[in-house]
This record gives C-alpha cells, structure tokens and sequence, in this order.
C-alpha cells in the first residue's frame, strides 16, 4: 500500500517516513547516487538513493514503490509544487517493468498521432492529458449537481434503437434473433426525450453517448457525447435561457473559475448572417459586415448590377489598417476570397481621401458613400464581393475570422458567448428538396403556420443556438407537441403517411396520448471540454477517440470478424 501521494509533499512533512507509489518520470544515475522524478495522478516528487544497487536499472515508466523519509532539497525546483523537498529512499520495489518507449510521455510529445492513440495508454499518463480528464469530470460533475438542483431527473435511453432519417447515417446493427433486421445506434436521444416528456417525467436530463457515420474533422467522432435535457410545459424559449445561463456560467466558474456576464446576448440568425457571415459567430472583436446592395448595384458596374439582377447582393468587409497592405498580401487575399467561393474580390481603401480601381466605374461620389457607410476612417481598408447571398456570407465571413487571426485582432483568454435565434424552419438541399433547418422536430413560429405549405422557406422555426467565440455549444428548441402539426412537417418534407407510420408510429402514438409543450437542446460536450482545455481537436478530451478516418489505432477497430459469426446473423459479404 502507499500512504502518501507524491505530488502532495510540501515542506511541513520533513522528518517524516513516508510511502510512495508511482511511475519512473526521469533517472539521473550519478553512480553513487541516483536522482529518481517518482509521478502519480497527484503530481511529481524528487527522491534520492544513496548507495542502492537497484537503483541503477531503472527506466522510464517503470513502476516503483519505496518508503523514505523527507527532506528540504539542497536545490529547490520553483518549477514543482513539490521542490522545496525530496525524499531519500530506503526501501524499493520494482512492481512493473516498462520496455523501451515509442514515446515519452512527456508534457509536449514528438510521436504522430496514430502512434499516440495507437498507445493511447502512454499517451494518457502525459500531465496535460490526465489535466483535459480532470477538467471533463469537473465539467460533467458541475452539471449533475446544477440540473440536479433545478429538478431535473437523469434518465437512460437505449442505445439499440431503429433507424429514423436525422441527418448523417446510421450505424446499423444486426439483429441475430430478427435476421435480415437491424437495430441502429441512436444519432441523438431525441425521440426519446421527448417520449420522456409525454410520459411524466417534466424535467429530463442525461450525459449520453450519440452515434454518427460521417466525414470526420477536428470536433467529430463517430461517437461522441451530448448534454441532452428537455422541459415540460415550455412554449417560449425565453423560459429555458435563464436556466441555461445558469447552467453555463455554474460550469465555468467551477470548471476554470470564470465568471461570465449574463443574459447573453440574442441575435436573430439573418442578422448574424449579414453582419458576421455565419450563424455561428465569433464576436470577441469587430470586422462586421455591411450591405452595399443599394448603392452599388445601381452605379454601373456591370458586375454589381448582374448579381443584383440575379436576387444576390454586394457586401464590404472592412479591415482596420489596411489600407496599407502591399499588393501582394491583397493577391493573397484574393486568393483566399476565391478557395472561398468567390469570383473576385474588389478593394477600397481610405488613405488621403478614397481610393479603388472601382473609381473610373462608380464614381467618386458613391465611392464616399460606400466608406462612410462602412465607417472606414483613415488608413482602413475595405473588402468588396458579390454574388449569391450565401455565397458572400460565407465566404466574407470565413475571410474575417482568417483575417482577425492573422493580423491578432482575437482577444486571448476572452469569452463571447451569445444565442442565435429565429432561424428558418427549413432549407434547400443542393437538389432542391426541401430539408429541416434543425431537425423534423422543429416547432414552427405560431404566426408562420399559414404560410407551411403555400411558403415554406419564410417560415421560421422555435430554435435556438449557443455560440462561443465561433463555435456552436448547443442547438435546441421548443418541439411540436401535436401529431396533426408533426404529420404536415412530415409530408411537406416529402414523408408519406405510410413511411411516416413505418419509421415514427411509435412516437406518433405518444404524441396523440396528451403531450405536454415541451422543448429542450443539447450541448456538445467534447466541444465544451476541448474549449475550456484551450484544445483545437475534441480528440485531446476524449479518452479513447477515433482517428480522421474513423479508426481505433489502439484495438485495431474496424475488424473483420469471423465466418461463423456472419453465418449467424445470415450476412453475406459481397465485397
């Protein structure tokens, strides 16, 4: 047994006998003596042996456990909680021995990531790793005891569940007792939840695993972890951002021990759209966006006009500054604006009056109209595009978070937190089919049904989205509550009665039996984990992840498995 923790040690506990247990960090062999870094969860201590034969063969990661008594250190490490002190050791036991090490699991490892996850069991002892796993059961913890609180319930849903259309693929699984039939893990417990909410329970909550087949990126797993809650009786969102808010800023401060400024702010989706690019904003700084439609489109420039014509716009992003960038930093950029979706992107810049290569087009007169309505001052460059409205939105918008990077216009260590409210209901796939904006599940605003069928895209939905310096937490919203408005989604989404029967019978029949309104929304948590570590992937908050492609380096999944369990379940492979 070990009685003490390495990383506890501090100057009061010299003289005394004390027994550690730990993995080798570092070994200083001096002949005589030998310096040994002990490390375990709690932090990393210097011991010393004096005359110890058995000293000299230890390595990396082996582990010991000695007894020895503390002592002030001759040298004290300001960089160690514990360096005023070391220990000198009287007894060892080797309990383990470590072979030679793909990597050294250090605070910054060499090691590519196949190589770390492939010994993920390595690459977890790092202290930055074992930090990003403390953080997460703050955060979780932080969150049962905040819901908790508040009357929320925590309640399990199957993970074998049917398949139903949510927006990525299914993981399918096949069914040995039904052959020819499959379970599918569940993309989201939404169904669930809201059968939850029919059921009685008017408070739901659940840290819970979601299963997706998709492209991958930096923050995507094929599984990975929501926050997923749900109220009864809930009709206007107003009602859950106040608990949410509380919820958030309850997270933060006891996960880093910051304070957040509530209410956020709310911000209408066609508004972010227009003045950031993106309905997920970064707003820890300016660069904001400005409609030129109506003075440019009709000055003459044929490429302002044309894309007028065609229902698109004319749109500036200014940059402070930038008015003195050299030609080649505007190439690049241009470049950028094109990698982007962009035809071109036109300038003007303010620098001893106006100036752009639109002036022998436009004019003088628009073109200081243009910058004041942009607000450049002297110096300040601006950043032209047209086309479909989409298109410059995205693209300008992808420009200013690049452009706020390079040049350090994003505030470290800040916090822009916001919501995202009245979004469409629903959207154009790039067939031209109708989609749901959110999900199926969306209730529309009530002062929009008269236009569901005859109008659809002006209609707008009940949800909702959290934003953080450019990331989306959290997306919700209030549900539809009756079956009569479920069915008319269904079939202006092109989902029959019969198929609607087929794939959602079940939760059809719950919403007939008297379903309270209800809404609720579900927060990524790997994403909020991986944000308040100061990480770029969710990769590095998540024990055991997948690869880019999916893989699981360290158990070697996806396998194939044996003949005679395909025979089972009466699979054939046809490769």
């Amino acid at each position: 047994m070990r009685r003490e923790h390495c990383g506890e040690l501090r100057e009061k506990n010299v003289g005394q006998r004390v027994t550690l247990a730990g993995w080798v960090h570092a070994v200083r062999d001096l002949g005589s003596l030998t310096f040994v870094d002990l490390r375990d969860g709690s932090g990393v201590v210097q011991l010393v042996f004096r005359e110890m034969p058995e000293a000299h063969t230890l390595g990396r990661e082996d582990v010991i456990r000695v007894t020895g008594k503390v002592r002030p250190r001759e040298k004290p490490n300001p960089a160690l909680t514990t360096g005023a002190v070391e220990v000198t050791v009287e007894t060892l036991e080797i309990l383990a021995k470590s072979p030679p090490l793909p990597f050294l699991p250090d605070e910054e490892v060499k090691a590519s990531e196949e190589t770390r996850l492939r010994y993920r069991f390595l690459d977890l002892r790092r202290a930055r790793m074992q930090r990003n796993l403390r953080l997460r059961h703050k955060v979780t913890l932080a969150i049962r005891q905040y819901l908790s609180a508040q009357g929320f319930i925590e309640v399990e849903t199957p993970m074998l569940t049917r398949s139903t259309p949510e927006g990525a693929r299914d993981f399918l699984v096949p069914s040995r007792l039904e052959p020819g039939k499959f379970y599918a893990l569940p993309q989201s417990p939404q169904l669930f939840k809201q059968i939850l909410i029919c059921s009685g329970v008017e408070k739901y909550f659940q840290i819970v695993r979601c299963f997706r087949d998709e492209d991958l990126r930096a923050d995507r797993q094929p599984e990975f972890t929501q926050l997923d809650l749900e109220m009864a009786f809930l009709e206007d969102p107003e009602e859950l951002f106040s608990l949410l808010e509380g919820l958030v800023a309850h997270v933060f401060r006891e996960a880093i021990g910051v304070d957040l400024a509530v209410p956020f702010p709310r911000l209408p989706y066609r508004e972010a759209m227009l003045r950031y690019g993106s309905d997920k904003p970064d707003l820890r700084f300016g660069l904001e966006m400005v409609d030129l439609t109506d003075l440019l489109a009709p000055a003459g420039f044929k490429v302002f006009a044309e894309a007028a014509q065609r229902g698109g716009v004319v749109r500036g992003l200014p940059l402070p500054g930038g008015a003195h960038l050299t030609r080649a930093e505007l190439n690049r950029i241009e470049e950028s604006g094109k990698n982007a979706g962009l035809s071109g992107l036109l300038w003007l810049k303010v620098e001893e009056g106006v100036h752009s290569p639109l002036e022998k087009h436009v004019g003088e007169g628009v073109l200081a109209n243009v910058a004041a309505r942009a607000g450049l001052a002297s110096g300040d460059l601006l950043l032209l595009a047209a086309g479909p409205e989409q298109t410059v939105a995205q693209a300008l918008g992808e420009l200013r978070v690049q452009l706020a990077r390079e040049r350090g216009l994003v505030p470290q260590g800040k916090w822009a937190l916001a919501w995202i409210v009245d979004f469409p209901l629903f959207k154009l796939s790039a067939e031209g089919r109708l989609e749901s904006e959110h999900h199926p599940f969306t209730s529309p605003k009530d002062e929009d049904l008269p236009f569901l069928e005859t109008d659809p895209l002006r209609v707008h939905a009940k949800c909702y989205d959290l934003v953080v310096n450019g990331v989306e937490l959290a997306s919700g919203s209030i549900r539809i509550h009756r079956r009569e408005l479920q069915e008319r989604i269904f079939k202006i989404l092109g989902i029959g009665p019969e198929e609607a029967e087929r794939r959602f019978g079940f939760f059809l029949r719950a919403l007939a039996y008297g379903a309270p309104p209800h809404g609720g929304i579900a927060f990524g948590l790997d994403r909020w984990v991986m944000m308040l570590a100061g990480e770029n992937s969710i990769r590095e908050v998540i024990a055991f992840p997948k690869t880019a492609t999916g893989a699981c380096p360290l158990t070697g999944a996806p396998a194939e498995v044996d003949e005679a369990q395909l025979r089972e379940l009466r699979i054939k492979l046809d490769l």
